[in-house]
Parts: C-alpha cells; structure tokens; sequence
C-alpha cells in the first residue's frame, strides 16, 4: 500500500514518465541551476500543544517556495520539471498572463507541498463506530500553489491531489509517534474512511493594508483575505483577516496556519523593510512581532465529516459555519522566520461536546 501511494502521488506531479527516469541523469532538473534555490518552510499542527488528542489531531507539511519570478514558464531559477508541468496548468487553465513585467510592479512565486493531515474521534479505545463523534481520516497530499504579487495584494491559485484513507497512511504515522511518546494507540483506525483519490482547488485573495507606526520601529498592519475551495476533499467560501503588531514587521502575508491557500511568501531579500521606507537600515536583519488572526468559513463539503464521495462510510451532520481563531508571534532573524501560534476552532459538527484548539508551527528558512 505504501509503495502504491508513493508512486501514485509521484505520477500525480510529474507529467511524463520519461522526466522521472531523466531526474535520476540529470539533477539540475529537479533542484534548478540557480544560487537561490529559494524558500523551505516547515509546518506543524498538533493538538497535544492543547493537551488534547482528538478531532484535527495532527497535520504536518513541507514546502518550497520559489525565488521571485519573471514568469512561470521561461524563468531558469524554476526547476525544468516544473517549467514543463506549468506549461500544462497555467496555459489550459488560464491562471495568470504570464507575460515578463517590470519585477516592481508584478512579483510571482510558485509553491510545492507535500502534506499530511489526520482525525481521529474522542474515545481512543472504542473498536466500533461511534455515531455521535467523528470519523477517522487521513489525508496525504502534494500541492501545486501559485502566488501573483502586486503592491499590497496577493492572489493565490492551489491545486492540492492525493489519497484519502488507509493509503493515506494516517494510522502508521501516529503509532509511529505515539510509540515514541510512549502514548496510548487509537483502537478504531479499521473503521476509517476508505480510499479515496481527494482533489482540491483553492483560490483565495490577500491585501495588506499600508504599515502604520505606533512609535519608533514599532508598527502594525492588517491583511485582510478571501477564498473558495472547489473538490471532494473540501468546498467551501472563507474570509478573514490578521492584526500584526511589532517591530519590524516582514513585507509578506502574514502567518497562516495549514489551511489551504494559506500559504504565504516566507522570509527573503525584500522581508524587513529598508532604509528608504521605514528609516532604520535592513543591517538590523531582525523582527518581532504578535498576530491576530481570523477566518470564517461556510462549508458545503467536507470529506473528513461527510465520508466518502463514491462509496458507503461513517459520517456526522456537519455545521456549515465553521471558524477559527489564532493568537501567536513570529520572529525573524537574518534568512530565519519562525512562528507560533494557539488555534481556537469552532464545533464543527452537531454531537460535538466542545470547541477544539490546537497548537501551530511553522518554520521557514530563505536561501
């Protein structure tokens, strides 16, 4: 099962069995000729931070984000996989006019993820389904993001495609963690979700409002966002936004958590602002500041609480009006951002005894 995962999510992202055997000849191919190979950002969600271990209980990703781009087609700093691969999204599909720009007046990333989220009911011990408490899931992905950057906006167009169910491999992973904790195994991963091929396009629009200073390098924004998700994993319309107070405050995004579209430009030669806008020298190389952040969501599907698309399985009535609540801090230091924050999430079902709240990581290193 695993081996059939694997290459089921390779053949998903390589667009010709002929590139994956010239990857193995040619290296440049897969990490680009470049210097700057870019962005990798590491995330972490866990409800242990809560000193809980049920319903979103784990998700986990990697990601690399490209240095800014002339264009997705043409621009050697892309891996050429990559190049060939957007030769077969962006065009058909019609996602951005890819068509070279003054770099200061549009800025482009792309994003590769691999993820893996998981959900588990309350009770650890129950073999059988329980009817009034949520089903065990998994859901194991790689993500193609796209970011479109002008002045204080960013457009995001996301295509996530992987295997939800045992193929997931949702259940080795906690055993493997919970045996190296020394924690209590979940009983009842037999009556998880059957395998299902889960697709999932996001889109979703960020403004950053103009910085304000408060005193000093002291200063605070607000980055206000909206979205839609299209698929059988999830289908929804989201909204929301972040307060960000501190000093030296990063020219990105803002700091999300795993949601879909969250993705956000990490650290990088145009983060902490310079001398010409801000009066105080990029040398200082140093950031800190606390965030607020919220996001709303009416859900018409999801997977994780619906079943299965095609197939017979465990479900609850869900609530459709979903939210979250995030209260945290990042740090950066030279090429280094690091978050953390505390998740607050609404009941998102109707027998769910309480709110739910999880702990979120992310790291993010610039080359």
């Amino acid at each position: 099962m695993k081996k059939a995962t694997i290459a089921l999510l390779t053949g998903l992202t390589l667009p010709s069995p002929l590139l994956a055997s010239t990857l193995l000849t040619d290296p440049d191919i897969l990490f680009g000729s470049e210097t700057n190979p870019g962005t990798f950002t590491f995330y972490l969600e866990n409800d242990l931070f809560a000193d809980t271990d049920q319903q979103y209980t784990n998700g986990i990703r990697f990601s690399w984000t490209s240095p800014d781009l002339t264009s997705y087609l043409d621009d050697k700093s892309l891996p050429v996989w990559v190049r060939r691969y957007n030769r077969y999204i962006t065009a058909p599909l019609g996602l951005y006019d890819d068509t070279p720009r003054n770099q200061d007046e549009i800025v482009r990333n792309l994003v590769i993820s691999l993820g893996q989220l998981m959900f588990t009911p309350q009770d650890n011990k129950r073999t059988t389904v329980d009817t009034d408490d949520r089903p065990y899931a998994g859901w194991l992905y790689l993500g193609m993001g796209y970011h479109l950057k002008h002045d204080q906006r960013m457009d995001s167009a996301i295509m996530n495609i992987g295997m939800v169910g045992p193929a997931s491999m949702a259940q080795e992973a906690q055993n493997l963690v919970h045996d190296l904790r020394g924690i209590e195994k979940f009983e009842g991963w037999d009556n998880q979700l059957n395998n299902e091929l889960g697709v999932q396009i996001v889109y979703e629009r960020k403004y950053r409002t103009p910085v304000k200073r408060v005193k000093g390098a002291l200063e605070y924004d607000v980055i206000w966002h909206g979205g839609a998700s299209l698929g059988n994993v999830a289908t929804y319309v989201n909204a929301g936004g972040e307060f960000r107070l501190g000093w030296f405050l990063p020219d990105d995004f803002g700091t999300s958590s795993l949601r879909p579209g969250g993705n956000n430009s990490a650290p990088g030669s145009q983060d902490l602002r310079t001398l010409a806008t801000t009066g105080y020298s990029r040398e200082q190389n140093f950031g800190l500041h606390g965030f607020i952040a919220f996001d709303g969501r009416w859900v018409i599907r999801d997977i994780f609480l619906d079943g299965n698309t095609f197939s017979d399985s465990h479900s609850v009535n869900k609530r459709n009006f979903v939210a979250d609540l995030s209260i945290g801090a990042s740090m950066l230091i030279d090429d280094w951002k690091v978050s953390y924050a505390r998740v607050f999430r609404s009941q998102e079902f109707d027998t769910q005894d309480e709110t739910h709240s999880f702990g979120s990581i992310s790291a993010s290193y610039s080359f």
